[in-house]
């Protein structure tokens, strides 16, 4: 069901039809997409068949390195696409000089293009895991203990995975509070500033429309990066405590178990609340949405008329 949603928003978003800018747009379908991509290598490709096909040839250790490589980057691209997008609206609410030359469609291309590769290739890695520790086909403890991280008893290991844990998510959502605080900032300080130059500070109403679409811009932003940070938040909780306590997962106690649990089950939630977040600050989404679900019903209708006709 997640990935219909996300398949749903990027088919209307690569429209063009929303009332975004081309540059908004890209990095709405570069997130969606990504999210698609976590949802299958994620939960289809891993967890689903891990729990429903097991002995499968999933489990030989070639694919399943070829999948760990996969799911890392799907998932460091999803989450570095919001910050990609953060930055964007960062800039265009913020930074007015900047705007014409970094807010456009060419950039934004470049940026997740260059953004996607370079989380690629930080990821090679993780195709080694399985080769250097596990057996040719592996078994299901072996599986079980990827998931915990328990290979990474190895000092080499235990530094890149600390890296990589910094990488993605903590450097995002510190960047992502970040430029969201900024952001607030300006725009508090800009509305007050346009307010006495228009006199509005003495009671007088007039239409802003610089200011509503600043407004428009900062919902659909802090809508994103919110969700963003709300289900993000227990994996990070989860992170420093791993890192204060050092305690290997496999020793969690129930209660740790259960929180580790529910942070993965809202991380994997994260990948399919921005269509809904689309649906509920843009109106026209709205508009195209309700047009791609009538359609299969209004041909379907059409096509039974000309037959009785």
């Amino acid at each position: 069901m997640n990935g219909i949603v996300n398949l749903v928003a990027i088919v209307i978003l690569s429209q063009g039809k929303c009332g975004l800018s081309s540059c908004t747009t890209r990095y709405l379908v570069a997130m969606a997409m990504g999210d698609l991509l976590v949802i299958i290598t994620g939960v289809i490709l891993f967890k689903i068949s891990y729990y429903y096909f097991p002995g499968s040839f999933l489990e030989i250790a070639a694919v399943c390195s070829v999948i760990a490589v996969l799911k890392r980057s799907a998932s460091d691209c999803s989450v570095w696409f919001t910050v990609t997008f953060t930055f964007d609206r960062f800039v265009a609410i913020c930074c007015q000089k900047l705007k014409t030359k970094y807010c456009t469609k060419q950039t934004a291309a470049m940026v997740l293009l260059t953004t996607c590769i370079l989380l690629c290739l930080e990821n090679i890695p993780y195709y080694f895991v399985f080769l250097s520790f596990g057996p040719p086909y592996l078994e299901r403890q072996w599986i079980r203990a990827w998931r915990c991280q328990s290979y990474r008893t190895d000092p080499g290991w235990v530094g890149f995975g600390q890296f990589d844990m910094v990488l993605t998510p903590l450097l995002p959502f510190t960047l992502i509070l970040l430029l969201n605080a900024l952001t607030v900032r300006h725009i508090l300080v800009a509305r007050r500033v346009r307010k006495g130059l228009k006199g509005q500070n003495k009671g007088e109403k007039c239409s802003d429309p610089e200011m509503e679409s600043r407004r428009k811009s900062a919902i659909l932003l802090f809508t994103i990066s919110g969700s963003f940070i709300l289900l993000w938040l227990l994996y990070v909780i989860q992170f420093l405590y791993f890192l204060i306590a050092g305690k290997d997962p496999r020793d969690y106690k129930d209660s740790e178990y259960i929180f580790l649990e529910v942070a993965w089950m809202l991380l994997n939630l994260s990948c399919c609340t921005n269509t809904f977040i689309y649906g509920a600050t843009q109106s026209k989404f709205r508009e195209q949405f309700k047009r791609a679900v009538k359609y299969p019903i209004t041909t379907f209708i059409q096509l039974m008329n000309r037959q009785n006709i």
